[in-house]
C-alpha cells in the first residue's frame, strides 16, 4: 500500500515517458513520479519511438534539452506527430533556458528547470495532464 498517494491518481491510466541522456536525473524524475502515474525511463528518443507502439503511448514526455541541442526543435514536431495529443515539458539546467525557449517556440508545453524537486515536478505533471484540481491548460499563441 502507497502512503500518501490520491487514489484517483494511483489509478489514473495515463503515462509519463522521461527521455533523458543522463541516467541519474532519468532515475529520480522517474522516482518521483513513479508512485502516481506510470513511469518509463528511455536513453534516447528513438528509444521512445520503438517503446511508444500501439497500447503504450505516452500521455506526457520529459525530454532532455540536450536532445533538442544535438537535434534541434523539430524534435518536437517529432514527438507530436509520432504521440498524438502528447505533452512535452523539457527538462533543463538554468543554463539551457536559451534551449527550452526554441522547443517552446517548437510546440513544447512546458519547461522543468533544476534542481528538480519531488513537489514541483509532481505539480507541473499535475498541471499538464489536468488532474488532481490544477488549472486547465490554456494554448497561448506565440507572436511572431
Amino acid at each position: 500500500m502507497q502512503i500518501g498517494v490520491e487514489t484517483s491518481k494511483a489509478v489514473d491510466l495515463r503515462r509519463v515517458f522521461v527521455v533523458h541522456d543522463d541516467d541519474i536525473t532519468r532515475a529520480a524524475l522517474q522516482f518521483m513520479l513513479h508512485d502516481e502515474i506510470e513511469t518509463h525511463e528511455l536513453a534516447t528518443p528513438e528509444e521512445a519511438f520503438a517503446r511508444g507502439v500501439d497500447w503504450l503511448k505516452p500521455h506526457v514526455v520529459l525530454l532532455g534539452a540536450s536532445f533538442l541541442k544535438q537535434k534541434g526543435p523539430t524534435l518536437i514536431g517529432e514527438l507530436a506527430a509520432h504521440f498524438s495529443d502528447v505533452r512535452i515539458l523539457i527538462v533543463c539546467d538554468k543554463s539551457d533556458e536559451a534551449t527550452a525557449v526554441e522547443g517552446i517556440k517548437a510546440g513544447a508545453h512546458g519547461v522543468l528547470v533544476k534542481p528538480l524537486t519531488l513537489e514541483a515536478v509532481g505539480k507541473k505533471v499535475d498541471t499538464i495532464l489536468e488532474r488532481g484540481g490544477a488549472a486547465p491548460i490554456v494554448q497561448l499563441s506565440v507572436l511572431k
